[in-house]
């Protein structure tokens, strides 16, 4: 079975077998508008499926999906509107109260920064938008790695605290954490286990989820 004709059976099966557990609650979203309580920022990655990792229902999150779970930096012209505008509308119109930056094991794009991108039209956004990862390459290659599986672990975990970093740029963001109206947490999922370790600000450390009691 081709992907399409997988994809067409499994909505078959979902509107038989399973739409009708949230219908209620999609019906009330419809009705009152969307109120998810964070945002979640992910890769583009196929094997990263959030509501399959977190149980989440519909209405829980808004969800903002690219390569490398990349924030870019605040700016005032107008570069990389895609992902800061969905950054923007999550906090100023939604008012969600958490944003979730998640990334994972086996990140194509942080190997992709260890690698030559070919300097042809058809790269041309791809080196572009892996040029926010250069810092992250930079904090990591301070230190010396046995193997290249160590190397690229490193540099996805120092990805993830460089996009917590850029996250507290946005104007917005800044206020409400001020006061207290919102948090930012930095997720790390590893594909082999499913496992999600945190990043623990205080030990600087990655810890397992499930062991922060501060949620």
């Amino acid at each position: 079975m081709n992907i399409i004709k997988s994809l067409i059976r499994g909505n078959k099966l979902f509107r038989k077998y399973h739409f009708t557990d949230f219908q209620e609650e999609l019906s009330e979203l419809i009705k009152n508008g969307q109120k998810p309580q964070a945002l979640f920022i992910g890769c583009c990655d196929s094997r990263v499926t959030p509501d399959l990792m977190l149980g989440s229902k519909p209405g829980d999150l808004f969800v903002l999906r690219n390569i490398g779970n990349f924030v870019p930096p605040f700016s005032s012209n107008g570069e990389y509107q895609g992902t800061a505008s969905a950054i923007e509308y999550a906090v100023s119109v939604l008012n969600v109260s958490n944003i979730i930056v998640c990334g994972h094991s086996h990140c194509g794009a942080c190997q992709s920064l260890y690698q030559e991108i070919p300097d042809d039209k058809n790269y041309l956004n791809i080196k572009k938008w892996l040029e926010l990862g250069k810092k992250a390459k930079e904090i990591t290659l301070q230190k010396t790695y046995k193997t290249k599986d160590e190397l690229y672990r490193a540099t996805e975990r120092n990805s993830l605290i460089c996009q917590l970093d850029n996250l507290q740029t946005y104007p917005a963001i800044q206020k409400k954490m001020s006061s207290n109206e919102l948090q930012i947490h930095g997720w790390y999922y590893n594909l082999n286990d499913g496992k999600i370790e945190y990043y623990n600000e205080t030990s600087k450390s990655f810890d397992d989820v499930i062991t922060y009691n501060n949620y």
